[in-house]
């Protein structure tokens, strides 16, 4: 019989949950308070005493491994629509096996002490300097896997500021190469983003254009208007530029885009 330290095993485990959270959060490009993924590791963490329990049943330990990654995730991301609510919950389950993958590769090579897996609960028993360790190389594993499936040349995001009327709201923007949706008239670059990225905000409505675009998976048009400021990455940029605003065109968790000439400048 080996013995299982409770405080050793929750700590583990949250440290580990942490690590993963952001995992999906570079993976999936979202967005949350660094408070809520402390609280949501946490969350995570407590599960972790099922491994005290005597030994689940195959089907019922799948049920619980996925219900406990859907309530980590919407502790940490929050409320969203079904798609992407089922997404962000593969994307944490998918992550977690590629973990536990990296992990038992090092564990069988290396032979650490004292790992142990009771009901799919990972157990290190071992110090917190060779935990720290592995638990790095498995993120910057899985963040290279991430660069190597979409290729080097793979969407970049950014973060963009609009400030109109007192009032401030910020969103990530996917910055893309093959965006040219300009400004008919002026030629003035746009920005296009879901009317959900701007939370309320009203933009200059004197400057109201309208712009059509035909790079959006269809052809039709956009509203555009200014605002007060943009900034793109902190960086203030031309208010010359048009926020094209559209509604149920853009999908996945980054509903905006910004063009590649206009982030780079």
């Amino acid at each position: 019989m080996r013995t299982v330290y409770i405080d050793v095993l929750v700590v583990v485990n949250c440290f580990i949950d942490l690590l993963l959270l952001l995992c999906v959060s570079r993976l999936l490009h979202l967005r949350t308070k660094p408070l809520r993924l402390l609280f949501a590791s946490l969350v995570g963490g407590s599960f972790s005493l099922t491994a005290l329990l005597p030994p689940i049943p195959f089907p019922l330990n799948v049920l619980w491994d996925g219900l406990t990654a859907a309530l980590t995730v919407l502790t940490a991301f929050g409320r969203a629509d079904l798609r992407r609510f089922l997404t962000r919950t593969a994307a944490l389950v998918a992550v977690s096996f590629s973990f536990c993958g990296v992990m038992v590769f090092v564990c069988t090579v290396f032979r650490p002490k004292g790992m142990e897996i009771y009901n799919d609960v990972v157990y290190f028993n071992i110090s917190p300097f060779v935990l720290i360790i592995l638990t790095l190389v498995c993120y910057y594993t899985l963040l290279l896997l991430k660069r190597f499936t979409k290729g080097a040349a793979g969407k970049q995001v950014c973060t963009v500021t609009l400030r109109c009327g007192g009032r401030e709201t910020a969103f990530r923007a996917v910055i893309d190469t093959g965006c040219q949706v300009r400004e008919p008239f002026s030629g003035e670059f746009v920005i296009i983003a879901d009317k959900s990225c701007l939370n309320g905000l009203s933009l200059l409505n004197f400057s109201k254009r309208i712009i059509p675009f035909g790079s959006l998976g269809g052809e039709g048009i956009l509203e555009g208007m200014r605002a007060e400021s943009v900034q793109i990455d902190g960086r203030d940029i031309s208010n010359r530029i048009y926020i094209g605003v559209c509604e149920g065109v853009l999908q996945g968790d980054v509903r905006a885009i910004v063009p590649y000439e206009l982030a780079k400048q």
